[in-house]
Parts: C-alpha cells; sequence; structure tokens
C-alpha cells in the first residue's frame, strides 16, 4: 500500500512570531544567546532552558560514548522523586537525606507490581544484582555505575538530585547531548554559570578516539521557545 503523506502540524502563531525573533544563521555570544532565550520564554510557567550540544562523535562507536554527571552551582529548578534500592544503615542515610522511596527486596517486588512513582532510582552497590529483576520495567531510569546512580555515597547523591543540582547528559543517536540547565526565571548570571560549567563537563567527556571538531554547534532553547544559536568558540572559551 502506497504511504499516507504526514502533514506536520503547523507552528501556532505565538511561536511563528518567536521564530522571526532569532538569526539562526547567525550565533550569538553566550550572554546575548540567554538574554534572547528569556526575552522569547512567554509561556504562562516559568519554562525550562535546554542546553543542546552537537558533537563530532561517531555515536555509533561504544568508545566514543559521551554521558556522565555535574553538579550545577544554581541547579535546574526541577523537582524530582527519587527512590533509592537500600539497606541497612545505606536506607537510613538515603531516608534522611530526603529520598522519596526507600526499600530493599519489597521495593523491587513493588515496582514489579506496577509502582512508578519516582523519577529517578538510584541504588546502593549491595542491591545491584538485583537491578536486573526491574531493568525492563525501569527503562532509561536502570541504575548504573556510569551515570553515578549505583553508589555507596546514598545520602549525597539523594541530596545532590533532591537539591536539583544533579544533572546527567548522554549523547543521543544523533551525537547531541541535550541538559537542562535552569529555568527562564533564573538570573542571566545564573542561566550563564550553569552553562559554563555544563559544557565545561562536555568538553572534558571528549572520548579519545573522536576526531576533527569536537563541539560543532551549540544552542539554547526555552520548552516553548524557539532554539538560539550560540558561538562555539566564545562558549569554549567561557568554559575553561
Amino acid at each position: 500500500m502506497p504511504r499516507k503523506n504526514i502533514r506536520k502540524a503547523p507552528h501556532s502563531p505565538r511561536f511563528t512570531a518567536l521564530i522571526k525573533q532569532v538569526d539562526k544563521e547567525t550565533p550569538l555570544e553566550p550572554a546575548a544567546a540567554i538574554a534572547k532565550v528569556k526575552e522569547t520564554a512567554t509561556a504562562k510557567f516559568p519554562e525550562s532552558i535546554d542546553l543542546a550540544i552537537r558533537l563530532g562523535i561517531d555515536p555509533r562507536k561504544g568508545e566514543q560514548n559521551v554521558r556522565g554527571i555535574t553538579s550545577l552551582p544554581h541547579g535546574t529548578g526541577k523537582v524530582r522523586k527519587v527512590a533509592v534500592l537500600a539497606k541497612g544503615d545505606m536506607a537510613a542515610q538515603a531516608e534522611a537525606a530526603g529520598a522519596d522511596t526507600v526499600g530493599g527486596d519489597e521495593l523491587i517486588a513493588k515496582i514489579q507490581a506496577g509502582f512508578k512513582d519516582f523519577d529517578v532510582v538510584l541504588a546502593t552497590e549491595e542491591m545491584a544484582p538485583q537491578i536486573g529483576k526491574i531493568g525492563r520495567l525501569l527503562g532509561p531510569r536502570t541504575p548504573n555505575k556510569r551515570n553515578g546512580t549505583i553508589t555507596n555515597n546514598i545520602g549525597a547523591a539523594v541530596k545532590e538530585i533532591k537539591g536539583a543540582t544533579r544533572a546527567e547528559y548522554r549523547a543521543d543517536k544523533a551525537g547531541v547531548v541535550h541538559m537542562a540547565i535552569g529555568k527562564v526565571n533564573f538570573t542571566p548570571e545564573q542561566i550563564e554559570e550553569n552553562f559554563r560549567v555544563a559544557l565545561n563537563a562536555v568538553l572534558k567527556a571528549k572520548p579519545a578516539g573522536a576526531k576533527g571538531k569536537y563541539i560543532e554547534s551549540i544552542t539554547l532553547s526555552s520548552t516553548m521557545g524557539p532554539g538560539v544559536p550560540v558561538d562555539t568558540a566564545a562558549a569554549s572559551k567561557l568554559a575553561v
């Protein structure tokens, strides 16, 4: 059967007007790009600010996978529910740090039964062998050592996430890293400092096998706003 032509829904008049305020061919210095993102964030709620970095990597090669965590000085502005797989003293530490749900085998059984009231799952090293029982159910939220969600420093990890300072990043199949770096109601200085720290983390994560230009493009945008191109040279100098 012939494939039907699927038309994309047209942008709203609001978004169309905002797009006209951004010159896609002229990257801005970080401070100017941040100002433009705040200017074009016209939704009736505090929109998040997303940092998108296109990398010169081959995401098909495992050794060029870029992922990790960093701590943003002013946080992301997002409040997340944290579930922790832990027992004994580690469980007590997680509870004291503010975890929303804590448990061992009983929490695994609860998740197997359909419990989903969490945004992030942490696990102690003792509980790591049990994660396979619920990996399929957790999907991308499955704890792993590479992004710091399997750790015995459980109290600090919970505090970072509940305090919204921890930001995880990972290059997708197109080699693009997305990271939330704040809200539009943050001050320009707070957003710029978070931007600097986030970009610095990605720069430090450059794979040894990556050849040529590593940072190909940088874009900042709000949840409901257009993407604003950022000058990569100026941004890289800021991140040093």
